[in-house]
């Protein structure tokens, strides 16, 4: 999976950040830690009437005509009834919660390397998988640590440290969200700043939506490639996904569990950390001096992956003409590779690297547009799904089990220039085999 090692990438360059929900804590607690829901069912239990309360505010049948924080707002009304604070009443449930069951590899990545986790979450959890690293758990209502960490915690809902600072109630998110406080602007600086893995949330999860949405302009403005990731242990729909694609730039990861998500990641890692330096020095060589990558390294598949992840990691814009030159050459180099005798390998190089492509930019309206259309076309009019001599069916089984992947403003682009460009009966099929 390219994406794993474009993640890899940015851990292997301290440009990563985990932005973490319930269902991360849940993983890690061995299912303890409860969801926000049942928190507050939790709460309920503490005041009088707590079945008919329940029932008011979380229908068994039917939906709640109140969202869980003004559920949590009537709570906190009512637990003030009984002279409660709801703070610490959350505090106290929060604090029971450990690390509990297997997660090893998840563990190992926490151990091993610096990065930051932005976590809406008001566990420790985090912190305790850091425990054989250096780390810094940063909560609002405590002075910020001005000394180094490799791993800093950066609680924006609060913590169980700072009951009182914690985001609960639908006037405190009201705050937050509006506010400009540390934790706002420290949000806005990673999302730009970092490769942002979300792990442990629900698509629909509001508060995601509402901080993730002003990161998508700047994305499109700057036309570089999306850097935020969603990793799904459920398959999710495509229409699902190329809505959040296009509204949020985020890509999905689905039907990949939080323990091998963190396996992978950890294989990974070692040959990104490899490689990091020399590409990014090659790269920024190609760039800035004119000085063409060497052609034994683009006949290797992995190459562009590593390129891309070094521009994404050097903070290249796509709208930086000698950035989209050196690219567009690649792809031409690519390109010509197929030309050479029995270069069967680099037809289905030339298809991966285009589907990747396709998957990260909206070429639409860039300079780098013209190039990659025809290096689509030269991939399409050269595969088969039939053993054709001189044809490729390893580039059409590529393209055949990936096309959905690519976003759909970019499969509309492509469409759109294949049937106007062939009449090559396997392209089409490719191109209208979505609606």
């Amino acid at each position: 999976m390219n994406e794993i090692f474009e993640i890899a990438y940015a851990a292997a360059t301290n440009r990563l950040c985990l932005f973490t929900g319930t269902g991360f804590s849940k993983e890690v607690s061995g299912g303890a830690a409860p969801t926000w829901q049942g928190l507050l069912e939790t709460l309920c239990d503490g005041l009088p009437h707590s079945m008919a309360l329940k029932q008011a505010l979380f229908p068994e049948e039917g939906r709640s005509p109140l969202s869980l924080e003004e559920a949590a707002q009537i709570i906190s009304l009512k637990l003030a009834a009984e002279e409660k604070d709801i703070y610490q009443e959350v505090a106290s449930v929060i604090n029971k919660i450990t690390l509990s069951g297997k997660h090893k590899n998840i563990e190992a990545f926490f151990q091993a390397r610096p990065f930051r986790v932005v976590t809406t979450n008001y566990d420790k959890l985090a912190e305790a998988l850091a425990a054989g690293n250096s780390v810094q758990s940063i909560t609002p209502g405590l002075p910020i640590p001005r000394s180094s960490a490799n791993v800093k915690v950066y609680h924006v809902h609060g913590s169980i440290d700072s009951p009182k600072n914690m985001v609960i109630t639908s006037e405190d998110y009201f705050k937050f969200l509006n506010g400009d406080s540390y934790f706002s602007r420290k949000l806005s600086t990673v999302l730009h700043e970092n490769t942002v893995v979300i792990l442990g949330y629900s698509l629909g999860d509001t508060n995601l939506k509402a901080i993730i949405n002003d990161y998508k302009g700047f994305s499109k403005s700057h036309v570089v490639g999306s850097n935020i990731f969603f990793i799904s242990k459920n398959v999710v729909n495509q229409n699902v996904k190329d809505y959040y694609s296009h509204c949020y730039g985020i890509r999905v990861l689905d039907s990949l569990e939080l323990g091998a998500f963190f396996e992978e990641l950890n294989k990974a890692i070692p040959q990104a950390e490899k490689i990091s330096g020399e590409v990014l020095r090659n790269i920024r060589n190609a760039i800035d001096n004119g000085h063409p990558l060497p052609d034994d390294y683009l006949k290797e598949e992995n190459s562009f992956y590593e390129i891309i992840a070094a521009i994404s990691a050097d903070g290249l814009s796509w709208n930086n003409q000698t950035v989209v030159e050196a690219i567009g050459d690649i792809i031409e180099s690519k390109t010509n590779f197929t030309l050479e005798w029995n270069a069967w390998d680099q037809y289905v190089h030339l298809a991966r690297w285009i589907i990747y492509l396709g998957r990260i930019f909206e070429l639409q309206g860039t300079t780098i547009k013209d190039k990659y259309l025809e290096a689509v076309l030269r991939s399409m009019t050269t595969m088969s799904k039939d053993n054709l001599s001189g044809y490729s069916w390893n580039a059409y089984k590529s393209w055949d089990e990936h096309w959905s992947s690519i976003n759909v403003s970019n499969r509309i682009l492509i469409k759109k220039y294949i049937i106007e460009e062939t009449n090559w009966h396997d392209a089409l099929s490719i191109v209208n085999s979505l609606d």
